[in-house]
């Protein structure tokens, strides 16, 4: 399944500096506008104790987390809808992902230029919000131009169906609310308009950026106003310092457990947000487990036993027949396969079942 996050904001917000400690890549990060110029795209495992366990209970010869795509995207900049800086490459880099990772300054530093010259999250964050919102009014004023004659001429269902859910759109992004907060739309309007890839659309998470000390402290001044600006649109807030994820990103797994148990941080503001992108996306995990293989598998939530087969491969959901579930907390709890069996938690479901997060399934097929 391939699923991209997309991490935007202004140039010189720490967008590529996450995008390094998320990565482990290397990549240009400079002081300077537009140091990335074509998107990275990056793969990240979801850190998932479950699988820890598993793999110690069956010790197989080979383990495989579940993961998913960051995509870095070139700074944007005030007029990017008319093109300004590099708008038009940015703004179609970003309508081919799922889910967006806005990144806001929230530190000071006279040493990084900002491009607007002062610190002040919530104008940044309108500054892009409003470029996201003209680039989707645009391809929406311009389609409806293309059909409204047909649509109200002919009757044409499809057409009028199109075009009433257009309009909602135009009207609610003129009044700078984005698509995704639309109430009204029904299934069959958002159907008819999935294929233009709104962006406005696309679930979004702000990744608020501290300096060391405020990412021990968890907040500051900066921080407190987009946690009441992300509200208002029923988005998620991520404290953290892009700066030492980076750097943490570098030690070994024993030595970061240990630098964020002396700071008293359970988990890093990395993982925060893989756990919080993930949930963004709705996105879920099963696990399939043997002496071979334990392996995360990422489904989207809501999705069907036989489909989720699909994902191990199209022969086992071509062939479905019956999956064989346990339940994560069963086997953690019996710690043994019989056990789980013997006592009647071991369920076999049809094509229909929708799987559910934590799901250990083994697929019979033909």
């Amino acid at each position: 399944m391939s699923l991209k996050a997309g991490i935007v904001g202004l140039p010189n917000v720490g967008k590529s500096t996450l995008f390094n400690a998320i990565t482990k890549k290397h990549i240009l990060s400079a002081n300077y506008p537009f140091a990335t110029i074509e998107p990275n795209v990056g793969i990240v495992t979801v850190p998932d104790s479950r699988l820890e366990f598993l793999e110690n209970l069956y010790l197989p010869k080979n383990t495989v987390p579940t993961s998913f795509e960051f995509t870095d995207i070139a700074g944007l900049v005030k007029g990017a809808s008319k093109g300004e800086g590099l708008g038009n490459k940015f703004l179609a880099h970003i309508r081919e992902v799922d889910a967006i990772v806005e990144v806001v300054r929230c530190f000071n530093d006279e040493n990084i230029i900002h491009v607007s010259g002062d610190i002040d999250p919530i104008r940044d964050i309108e500054i892009i919000n409003i470029e996201l919102v003209l680039a989707d009014l645009e391809i929406i004023e311009n389609r409806i131009n293309k059909i409204i004659k047909k649509a109200t001429t002919t009757k044409d269902k499809e057409s009028l169906l199109e075009l009433n859910a257009l309009q909602k759109c135009q009207k609610s992004l003129e009044n700078n609310v984005p698509i995704r907060l639309i109430k009204d739309l029904n299934e069959d309007e958002q159907l008819a308009i999935k294929s233009f890839n709104f962006i406005t659309a696309k679930p979004i998470i702000y990744v608020a950026n501290v300096n060391e000390d405020d990412a021990v402290i968890g907040d500051n001044l900066y921080t407190k106003k987009v946690k009441e600006y992300a509200s208002l649109e029923q988005a998620g807030v991520i404290v953290m310092c892009a700066k030492m994820e980076s750097e943490l990103a570098e030690l070994e797994e024993s030595e970061k457990k240990l630098f964020l148990q002396d700071l008293g941080i359970n988990y890093s503001g990395l993982d925060k947000l893989i756990f919080a992108t993930y949930n963004l996306l709705g996105l879920e995990t099963f696990f399939t487990v043997g002496k071979d293989e334990c392996r995360a598998w990422t489904f989207k939530k809501g999705s069907g036993a036989k489909k989720c087969a699909g994902l191990i491969h199209s022969d086992i959901e071509r062939g479905f027949i019956k999956a064989e579930i346990m339940k994560y907390n069963d086997l953690e709890e019996l710690k043994d396969e019989k056990k789980v069996q013997e006592a009647g938690k071991l369920y076999l479901e049809g094509k229909d079942y929708v799987m559910q997060d934590g799901d250990i399934v083994y697929f019979r097929f033909n």
